[in-house]
């Protein structure tokens, strides 16, 4: 069984900003397969199917980003997934506003929700999708740029980057980590 974790932030005030793209790739996943995230089990949504022959259960945390270790480690405890079979989708302001990097493991790289998520689960040994959502302007503070929708130009990105990401779930799902780096990785600004 795998895990595929979308990090975001519950709340209206939340929807369609940089944060929660996590949420959002989750939802197109969701909607591409025909599983809707609708239980509430261990402070998230979840939703279980099969995708690609592989049972899956989808989460959408709804302890807000920075305690979002507090609904996966419970999670996995319960359905005994290992970190390996853990997805996680999570915005990544180092890099620019559409670009995607996969990576088998790896440190929090400052990202407040995998760090909660490292310590809850005693490991750093997971996959993880960095969504690119680019850095704030000159004059804007980080948690201010991040909290923020995308208007725009940005929109029509952050749509494509959305589209591409649940491409590369699907991929994850069925042809294994190293062809979503060997994919993903270099679709720069896609």
């Amino acid at each position: 069984m795998k895990m595929i974790v979308g990090l975001g932030n519950p709340g209206r005030k939340y929807e369609k900003t940089r944060h929660n793209v996590g949420w959002e790739v989750l939802d197109r996943v969701a909607e591409a397969t025909g599983i809707r995230v609708n239980v509430n089990r261990y402070h998230g949504l979840t939703g279980m199917g099969m995708i690609e022959g592989e049972k899956v259960i989808l989460v959408k945390p709804l302890t807000y980003m920075n305690l979002s270790g507090n609904c996966v480690q419970p999670l996995a405890a319960y359905y005994k997934i290992p970190p390996e079979d853990i997805l996680v989708l999570c915005d990544d302001v180092n890099l620019p506003l559409g670009r995607l990097r996969f990576r088998k493991s790896g440190s929090a790289g400052g990202h407040n929700g995998l760090k909660s998520i490292i310590g809850r689960l005693g490991s750093d040994a997971f996959p993880r999708l960095r969504l690119g959502v680019g850095g704030p302007p000159e004059g804007i503070d980080l948690i201010e740029h991040v909290l923020m929708p995308f208007f725009g130009e940005d929109a029509e990105k952050a749509e494509e980057l959305e589209k591409t990401a649940a491409e590369a779930v699907l991929c994850f799902l069925k042809d294994g980590p190293d062809k979503v780096m060997n994919e993903y990785n270099k679709k720069a600004g896609t």
